[in-house]
Order: structure tokens, then sequence, then C-alpha cells
């Protein structure tokens, strides 16, 4: 079997985002075991506002299609008003069952504040909706402004949360798939 492919998603358009800067770890991590990885920033994608009739648009198919080539699939986004980011919904709203279902997820959730953990909640429903399996663990850099500095964590206790994000996607990226969740089997997609 070869060695997984991780693609890790920044959902954050700050050129200076803490948000990219844990997904390079965690992606760092993920290659230090072999894994394969690439870095989907979505200031280099063009993604009008998502419109179910307009499915093609700007990057639409180059951004699903790098989804679909993942066995696992890291999402990071800043915390907004105590979920994630507009600019990562819009991106996952140009994703479906394709792209998602039955890949292994990972989450990360970075914060002004000190609570980061609806975000991700928010974002793991999404991704059960999508059938994905969603690795457990999750990594939370509250206070980033704090714990991050010339592009690299600095707390130790932080950096190992994030990178065994990064080592989690690979160590569980060919998981057997579960039974599709009632979620899953509820979920039509943008079809209205």
């Amino acid at each position: 079997m070869s060695e997984p492919h991780v693609v890790g998603v920044v959902g954050s358009l700050r050129d200076q985002s803490y948000t990219r800067v844990g997904i390079e770890r965690a992606l760092a991590a993920a290659e230090e075991l072999g894994a394969t990885t690439e870095l989907l920033d979505l200031r280099e994608f063009d993604l009008p506002v998502f419109d179910a009739d307009h499915r093609e648009a700007g990057d639409a198919v180059e951004f699903a299609d790098s989804i679909h080539a993942a066995d696992s699939i890291l999402l990071g986004t800043p915390v907004y008003h105590g979920s994630y980011s507009g600019v990562l919904k819009n991106a996952l709203d140009y994703c479906g069952f394709d792209e998602f279902e039955h890949k292994t997820v990972g989450l990360l959730a970075v914060a002004g504040g000190g609570f980061p953990i609806t975000a991700l909640e928010h974002l793991r429903s999404v991704c059960r909706a999508l059938n994905c399996w969603v690795i457990p663990h999750q990594a939370a850099i509250p206070n980033a402004h704090n714990h991050i500095a010339d592009g690299r964590i600095t707390d130790a206790d932080i950096e190992d949360r994030v990178t065994t994000l990064g080592e989690e996607a690979v160590q569980y990226a060919n998981i057997e798939p579960d039974p599709a969740c009632f979620e899953s089997t509820e979920n039509i997609g943008a079809d209205d």
C-alpha cells in the first residue's frame, strides 16, 4: 500500500494567519511519518460565493479534485463568532460526498480568545453529514497571539496537540469506514 496523501485546508485569508501556521505544522508531522502532503491555501483559489447552479465556477473543480485525491483531510479554521470561517464554509460547499465520504478528517481551530471549541463542534457536524471519519483528537490553539510567533508554535503542549493531529491523519488514513451515520443519510446536499 502506498503512503497516504494528506491535504490541509487553510480556512483563513489573512497574510499572517495563525491557522496556516497550525496546518503547516500538522502537515509537517504527517510528512515525518512518510505521507505526501498538499497545502490548500484558500487565498490561492478563486471560489466565488457558492451557487448550486454554478458548481464549476472559478477554481471549484481544481479544489474539489484536490480534496477527492486525499486519503486524509485536515481542516483548519480561525474562530469567527463562535464558529468556523465563512471562507471555509464556502469552500466546503463546493464539495460533497464524492470528495469527503469515507475520508479521514482532522480538525484544527485557532482563536484570538480562549474558547475555540464550538468551531470544532460545528465542523465535526458538517463532516458527519458528509459521512467522514473524524479523528477523535482535535487541535485547538486558544489565545493564538500568545502561542505563535515568527511562523511557529511556541507553546510545547499546543505544538504536541497539532503534531498529534498530523500524525493521526496518517495513522488513520485508511481506516475501515463505518456504516453511514444518520446525519449523512439525511443529507441531500445542495439540491434545493
